[in-house]
């Protein structure tokens, strides 16, 4: 027993600061918001929204080229074959919106700024919030990294956010997976029984658009197809950074709420 408590007296405060504090330093292969820079694409060259495996790339008015960040795999292919280097990935982990047409970025834009929730969710939620979270058919890639958020490094408890075991204990649903035809029902009756109001967050590219699966017969391109979305996390899978963020976010509790 003394020895556990040395160890542990060792190892020191584990749990990150953030957002209080910065942000932890990200690995060099992390992929962030996308950075699209118009003016280095080379004329009627469109290898980009070609090389997308799910149609996140696009042209906006045959001249703009445009990133769904609901349908983005954060794959690289895109910036893998653009030689002019016209879209990159930044560090920034935060891309979570309550809109789902703000995921979608134009070139020359950085970030879209949304207003928020309605003011009433910071007072109904805002000190407590219990989640069920509800795997649609997904390959368990965004499942395990919203489980990351329960360890001593992030620590989701200490904002008051938990999952829970039962939808009639929860205020909201997580949602990953694109909502595969087998559980559509599940999802239904999952959602009735969680009690008003309620909250339905989207996370993963699965959840939001149906990802890799998108146009499937046997899916049905993700969450908001079968029940209202108020919150879409971004990512294949999103970095537990970026679901911290969007949790925080949704209930205003954030550096930014609004970003």
């Amino acid at each position: 027993m003394l020895k556990v408590l040395k160890e542990r007296f060792k190892q020191g405060k584990c749990t990150i600061a953030y957002p209080a504090g910065d942000a932890p330093a990200l690995p060099d292969r992390f992929r962030g918001y996308p950075a699209i820079d118009r003016s280095k694409c080379a004329e009627n060259c469109r290898a980009c929204e070609e090389a997308c495996p799910v149609g996140a790339v696009s042209f906006f008015n045959e001249k703009t080229i445009q990133i769904d960040l609901g349908r983005c795999l954060f794959c690289t292919e895109c910036t893998d074959v653009c030689t002019g280097k016209a879209i990159s990935f930044t560090k920034n982990h935060e891309l979570s919106k309550h809109k789902r047409d703000n995921l979608i970025l134009k070139a020359g834009e950085t970030v879209n700024v949304e207003t928020g929730l309605d003011k009433k969710i910071k007072k109904i939620f805002g000190r407590s919030l219990k989640l069920r979270q509800v795997s649609a058919g997904g390959c368990n890639g965004c499942e395990a990294d919203i489980n990351v958020l329960s360890t001593v490094v992030y620590d989701l408890g200490r904002f008051g956010i938990q999952f829970v075991a039962s939808p009639r204990h929860a205020d909201g649903l997580l949602i990953t997976g694109p909502v595969t035809e087998n559980m559509k029902l599940a999802l239904e009756k999952t959602y009735a029984a969680v009690p008003s109001p309620k909250l339905v967050i989207a996370a993963g590219a699965c959840a939001i658009s149906g990802g890799p699966y998108i146009g499937h017969r046997e899916a049905n391109n993700g969450a908001d197809s079968i029940v209202p979305v108020d919150l879409f996390i971004p990512g294949c899978p999103p970095h537990p950074l970026t679901t911290l963020h969007g949790l925080l976010m949704l209930i205003k509790r954030g550096r930014n709420p609004f970003c």
